[in-house]
């Protein structure tokens, strides 16, 4: 019984009457998991529990157009150095395919053009960096719940982990999120920003926007999802590149 508190349909479901101790009792099962408790040092613990318990289902501000930042800083690597994406980006992405795959009932290749196709959201968002920097900026996507619902996901997936074309001294950018902040509405992979195309040094052709995040979990130049039971075999096992490299925490609320 324990394992099924963490599919989607009991997140979701929990959240909605809101059932606090029941989404609580989630995050004691993931507590049981050595490998979700070797990344979560006592404090990031802390915060994970108390966000679940008090707004698993809070949505982060919103700003109006007027309050939009006329820069916006560039966070992480300004472009891939993969030659798969490289051959992509030379093609303007008109056969890029996002991957979505692991714990799956359907396995999907999407082009932009199906991705475009599929229910959109509009969000004015402030970026906050670990560096001290914010901005505020507009992102339009599909929400990664409409993905995930067309993949459907099985019932042992616990985590959605983001593997990017970008990379740090040869090793690819990875991070990882929980299902409650992947079935958020909030959660998008954006295909456009400022009322544009997204651009090439701000993730392009896809970059996931985490609203309640740091900004080193907002995945740029995203390739593949895949749903995962734990993340052992992804890097050290942290769930993100940094979190792997240098102990940044794997949850970053803010």
């Amino acid at each position: 019984m324990q394992k099924k508190l963490l599919t989607r349909r009991n997140f979701l479901s929990s959240v909605a009457v809101g059932g606090s101790a029941t989404v609580l009792a989630g995050c004691d099962a993931l507590s049981n998991s050595p490998t979700f408790r070797q990344f979560l040092d006592s404090g990031e613990w802390l915060s994970y529990r108390v966000q679940r318990f008090f707004g698993a289902s809070a949505l982060a501000p919103e700003y109006t157009e007027a309050e939009m930042s006329p820069d916006f800083r560039t966070n992480g690597n300004t472009r891939a150095r993969s030659p798969e994406w490289n051959r992509h980006a030379a093609e303007g992405f008109a056969n890029y395919r996002l991957e979505v795959g692991g714990l799956v009932e359907t396995p999907l290749s999407l082009s932009l053009t199906e991705i475009r196709a599929m229910p959109s959201r509009t969000q004015i968002t402030r970026h906050d960096c670990v560096e001290g920097w914010s901005a505020i900026g507009k992102w339009t996507g599909v929400p990664l719940s409409a993905v995930l619902d067309q993949a459907r996901l099985r019932d042992n997936a616990r985590f959605i982990v983001f593997h990017c074309a970008d990379d740090f001294g040869g090793t690819s950018y990875y991070e990882s999120i929980d299902l409650v902040d992947a079935f958020h509405p909030q959660t998008i992979l954006a295909y456009d920003m400022n009322d544009g195309v997204l651009p090439i040094g701000h993730g392009a052709p896809l970059r996931l926007r985490v609203e309640r995040h740091l900004g080193y979990k907002h995945a740029k130049f995203v390739m593949r999802v895949e749903a995962v039971e734990h993340m052992s075999d992804i890097g050290s096992g942290r769930g993100g590149y940094w979190e792997d490299r240098i102990n940044y925490d794997w949850y970053a609320g803010i």
